[in-house]
């Protein structure tokens, strides 16, 4: 057996306190989301209906679509084009909004469609997941050979990310100063038992992820330069305006690749090539948004000492 067919076959399973601990951290971390969403933060879709929406449809179709035909193109081992939709899948990541900031992006935009993103990843992210993974042969028998119920799938992750999402909103908006006070030790709390289980599985399954370290690294650098050059593209076409432009590419650049984690160990049997993406994922999507918010203010600087001369 190949290193690639160990992590194919690779199944991190947890024991009944384990899993509850992934429970507790999804909907940690969804709680967490929720009490920082806003009325005021939806206020772009009247501002900017064409950016807002076409920000929206990179999210949740182009990316996946863009991630299905780079699967046809690398025909990765199963489990790995399964991280891949899985991550394609879930919603932005919160990070896209400091690194907007940081690139002097239009922070409101992005504010906007990363709430929009978390609303609509209670019933999406399930449902995308599903398709797109019954899309592609060998992912499609892969949870096929886990036994996975479509049905109970999408009902217990839709369950799972509705009920935090929606006591979240509630808690902030009958009482935003409480909620703004809780959130940063509910997040840190969701980030702390997520941490300790990826800790735990990378020391455990070590042996079988060093020698796929390669391949998991440079599957991600593509992926994710692709989710980059997607909100790249779909921004010049839908605005002049470089602030908003910087917004887009990291909104869809950015994806919450922690909450992809939890539902691959919570929900799809802990495939170890699908948890190992989208833990590189993880890590790599902050040091590339990084460098790029660097780029960006590069330029800038340069366009004022060009304009100083």
């Amino acid at each position: 057996m190949t290193d690639i067919d160990r992590l194919d076959a690779l199944r991190i399973v947890l024991d009944p306190l384990g899993q509850a601990g992934v429970v507790i951290a999804l909907m940690l971390v969804m709680f967490s989301v929720a009490l920082g969403l806003r009325v005021g933060d939806f206020r772009k879709l009247l501002n900017m209906p064409r950016v807002y929406f076409g920000g929206v449809v990179a999210q949740v179709i182009l990316l996946p679509l863009v991630t299905f035909g780079l699967i046809h193109l690398l025909s990765p081992p199963p489990s790995i084009a399964l991280g891949m939709i899985v991550v394609a899948c879930c919603p932005g990541g919160a990070m896209s909004n400091l690194l907007t900031y940081l690139a002097r992006g239009d922070v409101a935009i992005s504010v906007a469609l990363t709430a929009t993103s978390s609303l609509l990843a209670a019933l999406l992210t399930p449902a995308l997941t599903l398709f797109w993974s019954q899309a592609y042969a060998p992912t499609g028998a892969l949870l096929q050979s886990l036994d996975v119920n479509p049905w109970l799938f999408v009902g217990q992750t839709t369950v799972l990310l509705a009920i935090p999402l929606i006591v979240g909103m509630t808690v902030a908006a009958r009482a935003p100063d409480w909620a703004e006070s809780i959130r940063r030790r509910t997040t840190i709390a969701g980030s702390a038992v997520l941490g300790g289980t990826i800790i735990y599985g990378i020391i455990y399954f070590f042996p079988v992820l060093w020698p796929a370290v390669g391949l998991l690294a440079g599957v991600t650098i593509m992926h994710n330069s692709a989710a980059f050059a997607t909100g790249a593209l779909v921004s010049r076409v839908l605005t002049r305006k470089a602030a908003v432009q910087r917004a887009l590419t990291f909104e869809v650049g950015i994806q919450n690749s922690g909450l992809a984690l939890v539902i691959l160990l919570g929900q799809l049997k802990g495939v170890g090539g699908a948890a190992a993406i989208a833990a590189v994922w993880g890590v790599w999507h902050l040091l590339a948004g990084g460098l790029l918010a660097a780029f960006f203010n590069f330029v800038d600087k340069r366009r004022v000492a060009l304009v100083i001369e």
